[in-house]
C-alpha cells in the first residue's frame, strides 16, 4: 500500500517541477519576444506613425517608463497597482461611453501625458495599457493609434534588452527551443493581427479599445484585492 500511494505523490510532484520550470523559462524568453513582435509590427505598419504624437507624446513616454521601472522594485506594489487600475477602469469606461472622444491633448499636455503615463506605467510593471488609454486624447486613425504605440514600444525594448543581456544572458537564450517557438507563434499572430485591424471599421476600433483598457482595469484590481 505504501508503494501504491508514493507513486501519485512522485507523479504530481513531477508535474508541477515539470510546470514551474515551462513557466519560467516562458517568463525568461517573454522580453525577446516581445521585441521580436513590436519589431515586426513596427516594420509593418511604420508608414502610419503620427510624427507629431511620437514626438510631443511617445519619447517622454518612453523615457517615463524607463525610469520608472528603475524605481519599481522601491515603491509599493499594491496601492500602485490599484491606482493603476482604477485609472484604467476610468479610461477604459469613458472610451466605452464616448467621453474620451471629447478629450484632446495639445502640445503641453502631450508632454504631461506622455511622461506621467510611462513613469507610472513602469512602476507599476505594465506600460502597454496606461500608453494606450492616454493615446485615446489624441485624434489619430486607427493605423496610425497602433503604428505609434509600437514605435514607443520599440524606443523602450530597445532600451532595456541590453540590460536584460548583460546580467542574465544565459537565462534568455538556455531555453532556446521554446524561444524559436514562441516567436515563431509571435510573427504569426502579428502578421494576422495586423490584417485583422484593417476589417475593423474606425468607429469601432476605439471603443474596442477602450473596452479592453477597462477589462484590464477591473483584471488588475481583482487580482491585487485578492492578493
Amino acid at each position: 500500500m505504501d508503494s501504491v500511494r508514493y507513486q501519485p505523490q512522485r507523479t504530481i510532484s513531477s508535474s508541477s517541477w515539470a510546470g514551474w520550470r515551462i513557466s519560467a523559462s516562458s517568463r525568461q524568453v517573454d522580453p525577446v519576444n516581445h521585441l521580436i513582435g513590436t519589431a515586426a509590427r513596427f516594420l509593418t505598419m511604420k508608414g502610419h506613425v503620427d510624427r507629431k504624437v511620437f514626438w510631443n507624446f511617445g519619447v517622454l513616454s518612453a523615457a517615463g517608463g524607463l525610469v520608472g521601472a528603475l524605481l519599481h522594485s522601491r515603491t509599493n506594489g499594491a496601492a500602485l497597482s490599484i491606482v493603476f487600475g482604477l485609472l484604467l477602469l476610468f479610461a477604459g469606461l469613458s472610451g466605452v461611453l464616448g467621453y474620451a472622444q471629447r478629450m484632446r491633448f495639445g502640445r503641453k499636455s502631450a508632454w504631461l501625458a506622455g511622461g506621467l503615463s510611462g513613469l507610472f506605467g513602469g512602476l507599476v510593471g505594465n506600460q502597454g495599457g496606461i500608453r494606450s488609454a492616454a493615446l485615446l486624447g489624441f485624434n489619430v486613425s486607427r493605423e496610425a493609434f497602433v503604428a505609434t504605440a509600437t514605435a514607443i514600444g520599440l524606443i523602450v525594448d530597445g532600451a532595456r534588452m541590453p540590460i536584460y543581456f548583460a546580467t542574465q544572458p544565459q537565462a534568455i537564450t538556455s531555453p532556446w527551443r521554446l524561444l524559436v517557438i514562441a516567436s515563431t507563434g509571435v510573427l504569426l499572430g502579428t502578421f494576422w493581427g495586423v490584417r485583422l485591424l484593417r476589417l475593423i471599421p474606425e468607429r469601432i476600433f476605439r471603443r474596442a479599445v477602450s473596452a479592453l483598457i477597462a477589462l484590464l482595469g477591473a483584471a488588475t484590481l481583482i487580482q491585487t484585492l485578492a492578493k
